[in-house]
């Protein structure tokens, strides 16, 4: 079992914030640090959860926190929307976290790196900007040049295994793909595929 800071992180706020750190082994060893934890700690509070689950969201899509501050005022500021749908909406719509859910990349940490290394196009031009905002009809691609590369290994297996958002299309035969819907879907706490509670989050900042 690997012990890193990545993977400490990972005990503390969950499985995951990290997809690497979603394994059975890592599981069973985070589970028993957490039996651990509570016989050595009173109730949490509830800040104390707000803040668990701010911290759960910024890292899972890797944001520094004066970033995230910034999605989440805009999130607050929305007018046509419920603010954890707006929050969702932003956050996702990350061009780094769509290379992610696209399978080009195993991580959100591995797409933000596929993307700074000028690997993938949106709208027909290279961008090497992983906070570049996406919207509704966006096409975004592998750079031509890149498709023989080997930061696309495994992406074939990743395709198949991983289910893809039904707001994304994507080609596998031309390596393209678009935003095709809003992701208005916020995975309830309950979801494998939560980040963490957005309403949380929202409450722990305006507090």
């Amino acid at each position: 079992m690997k012990t890193g800071p990545r993977y400490k992180t990972a005990k503390r706020l969950g499985a995951s914030v990290f997809e690497k750190a979603q394994t059975q082994k890592f599981a069973l060893s985070a589970d028993r640090s957490a039996k651990n934890k509570r016989r050595s700690s009173g109730r949490q509070s509830e800040y104390g959860k707000q803040m668990l689950e701010k911290q759960k969201v910024r890292v899972t899509y890797g944001l520094p926190e004066r970033q995230f501050r910034n999605y989440v005022n805009k999130a607050l500021g929305a007018h046509s929307a419920q603010p954890s749908d707006r929050l969702h909406e932003l956050l996702e719509l990350r061009l780094d976290n769509v290379v992610w859910r696209l399978g080009l990349a195993p991580t959100r940490r591995g797409a933000r790196q596929m993307v700074a290394h000028g690997h993938v196009t949106v709208g027909g031009k290279r961008s090497r900007v992983p906070s570049q905002a996406l919207s509704v009809g966006d096409r975004i691609a592998v750079r031509e040049g890149s498709k023989g590369h080997g930061v696309l290994t495994g992406f074939n297996e990743r395709f198949l295994e991983r289910p893809l958002p039904s707001w994304l299309s994507w080609n596998p035969k031309t390596m393209e793909g678009s935003i095709v819907a809003v992701p208005t879907a916020v995975p309830t706490a309950a979801s494998s595929d939560a980040a963490g509670d957005l309403v949380a989050v929202l409450s722990f900042y305006t507090r």
